[in-house]
């Protein structure tokens, strides 16, 4: 790692990044799945470059802001899969982006397909359905009334997706994967007995894309899955390891921090929620791992440091540590760019150019 750069700073290993990439894509294809990996994982035109030549078919994306970017960047398709609330400003956006390529967004209620179809936004429309998360999207048993009711606005439903987030939680992505597909079966069921003739059905979070599968549900008879839509897969983090989805060797992406502190025997690195984000699932064992020391343990994060409490010889003070945050996506967004790994060998991207990959920038979130 470069000691030259302050600390603490994002480090990304091309060469894993790269294998990962490679590999979800080939997994997708081999089940004849579309892949729409989530670009809020690694905001980079870059990284979303790397995953369009391997085979992805467009992005998923979470704010107009990154749609913007990623549509001048040339990307075939987006799909914001989440609610939106249209109004003027963000109306000529969207246009925007619609008139740069295919356009899909998400919708769940009826007065949120009337704002696009006010604003003539010439997008196609996914009714959401809840599989189990229990964050936004309608009942599957609901999605046939409410497409039919967007259709007769005006808007072309495409097709049904979800978002299986309950898969994150140790042994439930196969779970999470079977909700999904039974969800999305039961919707397309009503949409098209609604006389709605949508097709497209897409699902898929990191931890449950291994069991996600285009054959038929045990419930029906007919293959149901279209698309899936993994983010966190590009880099992986502290979550995905303990998940099981991931080994210590498949983490592309850390944070680079300093051993600042041995007082009262314990490790203080100067990396804390404002580095690695302040998720912590109630399951984790800590707030991040360090990659170096896989039985250490960050106890505790403040805004500026975290506590790690490890056994054996504590890391002299100015000692460089790897430190993968338990979820990749928050600590991308507290950063501003990503310092490339000195050993990045097999990679085609030059290990010497720190800045090659560069955030969308928080002001595009929006």
């Amino acid at each position: 790692m470069n000691t030259d750069l302050d600390a603490p700073y994002l480090r990304l290993d091309p060469a894993v990044l790269e294998t990962n990439i490679r590999n979800m894509a080939r997994s997708a294809a081999a089940r004849g799945l579309s892949l729409w990996p989530h670009a809020k994982t690694h905001k980079s035109r870059e990284v979303a470059r790397r995953q369009l030549d391997a085979g992805a078919a467009g992005l998923t994306v979470a704010t107009v802001g990154e749609a913007e970017v990623f549509a001048a960047l040339g990307v075939p398709g987006l799909f914001i899969a989440y609610p939106l609330w249209v109004t003027g400003d963000r109306a000529r956006r969207l246009q925007a982006v619609a008139s740069q390529t295919q356009l899909r967004i998400g919708v769940d209620s009826l007065p949120a397909a009337q704002q696009l179809a006010r604003f003539k936004i010439p997008a196609e429309v996914m009714i959401e359905v809840d599989s189990g998360h229990h964050r936004s999207g309608c009942r599957p048993a609901a999605a046939g009334e409410l497409a039919a009711q967007v259709s007769a606005l005006g808007l072309a439903v495409a097709g049904v997706s979800t978002f299986p987030g309950h898969s994150y939680a140790p042994g439930q992505g196969t779970l999470a994967a079977d909700d999904e597909r039974l969800a999305l079966a039961a919707a397309l069921d009503r949409i098209q007995a609604a006389g709605v003739p949508a097709e497209l059905a897409s699902g898929g979070s990191s931890p449950s894309a291994a069991y996600a599968r285009s054959s038929p549900s045990a419930a029906y008879a007919r293959s149901v899955l279209t698309d899936i839509r993994p983010g966190v897969y590009v880099f992986n983090d502290a979550q995905q390891l303990e998940l099981g989805v991931c080994g210590l060797e498949d983490i592309a992406l850390s944070v680079v921090a300093t051993v600042v502190s041995k007082a009262g025997g314990r490790v203080i690195l100067d990396s804390g929620t404002k580095s690695l984000g302040a998720d912590r699932p109630a399951w984790t064992t800590g707030h991040g791992r360090l990659l170096e020391f896989p039985d250490a343990r960050i106890t505790a994060a403040s805004e500026h440091h975290a506590t790690v409490e490890m056994s054996g010889p504590l890391p002299a003070l100015g000692t460089r540590v790897l430190v993968a945050p338990n979820h990749a996506c928050n600590a991308v967004n507290l950063h501003d760019r990503y310092v490339l790994s000195t050993a990045a060998s097999g990679s085609t991207l030059d290990p010497a150019d720190e800045l090659c990959f560069r955030f969308l920038g928080r002001l595009l979130g929006r």
